[in-house]
C-alpha cells in the first residue's frame, strides 16, 4: 500500500510546528492581555448542534461522522431507493466534526450560563474541519484562534476587538487592513431595494464579490430571483469611495426612514470614530459595504482582516451574533467574536520572511559519542545543561566522527561537543560551533556558565 495523505490535510515538520507555536504564543499572549480566558471543547458535536447555523452552503461543508455499528441495517430501504438525503443522514449519522469554534462556544454558554460571570470573555485555539475544496491557503483541517465576548451589547467590545487585531498583527509584523460592515446595513440595503424576503440570497451572493466580480454577483442575484430593478437600485455598492466615513454619509441619505439600516450605520460609525480616537490609522480600517461573510448568525458588526502585502484570502474574521444562544433555548445573551486563521497567517508570515530565527526550535549541543566510560561523563554533563534549560543530546552510537558531524549539520544543531579522555582528565570541554566553524576548549565551569 502506497502511503498518502487525505486531501486537504498536512503533516507538520519540527520547523513548521515550532513556527506555528511562535504564532500561537503571540496570539495567546494578546488574548490574555485583553482579558480573555482559555476554553476547549470536543472535536465533534451532535449534528443537530451544528446544522442550520452556517447557512445553506456552510451546512454542506460539515464533515458528518457515521454512526458506529451496522447502521445500514437500520436504514429504511425506501430511503435508499429514493436517495432522500435528509432522512438518510438522520439514520446513519448524528455526530459531526466541528465546523468552527463559535457554535460550540454558544452551546457551551447555553449549557453553563448559570455558572458564568458575564460579560464572559474566552479564547479558544483548536482545529476545525470543513469538507471544502482544497486550494492555496484553504484546507479541510485547520486551526482557528478565536476570542469572543458574550453577555454585553456595548459597542466598546467591537472597538476593543479592533485593537486586539491590530496589536496581534503588529507583534507578528504583518501589515493588515481590517474590513468592516454591519449586518443591519445589509438588512437595510435589502429593505431599500425591496428584497427583504431575499436577504440571505442577497448576502450570500454579495459575499462572493472578490471571487466572481460584479458581473458574477449580478448573475447570481438574477438566478436567485432578485429583479433587475432591485439590482439597479443597489448598483452604487460596486462604486464605493476609499473614504469610509464618506460612504457612511451616503448611506445615511439613502436610509432616510429606514430604521434598521440607520441603526447599522450609527453602530459602524461609532466603532470607526472611537477606534480613530484611540490612535488607529483610518487607512487600516475599510468600510466594505459588500462584506457579508455569508453566515446566518451575524446580527451586527462584521470583521474581515486581509494582509496588505500578500495575495491571500482573509486571515481573520468575525462579528456580532446577538441571537445565537437562542437556538439552544437560552435568550438574552448577546455575543461578539473574532477569529485568527492560523494556517493562512503562517503562509503570510512565511512569504514575507518574518519568522525570527528563534521561532525554529534547535538543539544547542550534540555530544559526540566516543564509546567507553566517556559516555557516562557526557550524560552527566548533559543532565546539568538540561537543568539549566539548555537543550542537549548524546549521539546514540559510537560511530565515525564524520557521521556524527553530518547528523548535527542536517539537524541544524549549533554545537558539537567533544568530551574525551583528555578533556575529562583536565576538567575541560571542547566544542565546535558548526555555524561559525570555530572550535575552542574551555573549563567545565566556563562551559556551564
Amino acid at each position: 500500500m502506497k502511503p498518502s495523505l487525505a486531501k486537504g490535510t498536512r503533516d507538520f515538520t519540527a520547523e513548521e510546528v515550532s513556527r506555528r507555536k511562535y504564532i500561537i504564543n503571540i496570539l495567546q499572549k494578546n488574548f490574555e492581555l485583553f482579558g480573555f480566558q482559555p476554553l476547549e471543547t470536543p472535536s465533534f458535536e451532535n449534528l443537530s448542534t451544528l446544522t442550520g447555523k452556517y447557512g445553506e452552503e456552510g451546512d454542506r461543508l460539515i464533515f458528518k461522522i457515521l454512526n458506529s455499528g451496522d447502521y445500514t441495517s437500520k436504514v429504511n430501504q425506501e430511503d435508499w431507493n429514493n436517495k432522500s438525503h435528509q432522512k438518510l443522514t438522520s439514520q446513519i449519522s448524528d455526530k459531526a466534526l466541528r465546523y468552527d469554534l463559535t457554535v460550540p462556544f454558544a452551546r457551551f454558554v447555553a449549557m453553563n450560563h448559570g455558572k458564568l460571570t458575564f460579560p464572559y470573555k474566552r479564547y479558544q485555539i483548536q482545529p476545525v474541519w470543513r469538507a471544502d475544496r482544497p486550494q492555496k491557503g484553504r484546507f479541510r483541517e485547520f486551526y482557528q484562534c478565536d476570542a469572543d465576548v458574550v453577555g454585553s451589547e456595548s459597542l466598546l467590545q467591537e472597538v476593543d476587538l479592533v485593537q486586539l487585531y491590530l496589536k496581534s498583527f503588529a507583534d507578528l509584523k504583518v501589515p493588515v487592513t481590517i474590513h468592516l460592515n454591519n449586518r443591519k446595513i445589509l438588512s437595510g440595503l435589502a429593505e431599500y431595494a425591496g428584497i427583504t424576503d431575499k436577504l440571505i440570497d442577497f448576502t450570500v451572493a454579495l459575499d462572493k464579490l472578490d471571487k466572481i466580480g460584479k458581473e458574477g454577483v449580478v448573475k447570481e442575484l438574477l438566478e436567485r430571483e432578485i429583479s433587475q430593478e432591485s439590482i439597479d437600485k443597489l448598483d452604487f455598492l460596486f462604486t464605493q469611495s476609499d473614504d469610509a466615513l464618506e460612504n457612511l454619509l451616503q448611506l445615511k441619505e439613502k436610509f432616510a426612514g429606514n430604521e434598521v439600516g440607520t441603526k447599522g450605520v450609527e453602530e459602524l460609525e461609532f466603532v470607526l470614530t472611537r477606534s480613530v480616537s484611540l490612535g488607529v490609522d483610518i487607512q487600516n480600517l475599510v468600510f466594505d459595504i459588500t462584506l457579508a461573510r455569508g453566515l446566518d448568525y451575524y446580527t451586527g458588526a462584521i470583521f474581515e482582516v486581509k494582509a496588505d502585502e500578500v495575495q491571500m484570502g482573509s486571515i481573520g474574521g468575525g462579528g456580532r451574533y446577538d441571537n445565537l444562544t437562542e437556538v439552544f433555548g437560552v435568550k438574552n445573551i448577546p455575543g461578539i467574536g473574532i477569529s485568527f486563521g492560523l494556517d493562512r497567517i503562517y503562509l503570510v508570515v512565511e512569504e514575507l520572511g518574518l519568522f525570527p530565527a528563534e521561532a525554529t526550535s534547535k538543539v544547542e549541543y550534540l555530544f559526540a559519542n566516543f564509546g567507553g566510560e566517556e559516555t557516562l561523563d557526557a550524560l552527566k554533563l548533559i543532565m546539568q545543561l538540561r537543568e539549566k534549560g539548555i537543550s542537549a543530546e548524546l549521539y546514540p552510537e559510537s560511530a565515525k566522527i564524520n557521521k556524527q558531524f553530518t547528523y548535527a549539520e542536517k539537524k541544524g544543531i549549533k554545537n558539537l561537543v567533544f568530551l574525551g579522555e583528555e578533556e575529562i582528565k583536565n576538567g575541560t570541554v571542547t566544542f565546535k560551533n558548526l555555524e561559525a566553524g570555530e572550535q575552542k576548549t574551555v573549563s567545565l565551569e566556563e562551559f556551564l556558565g
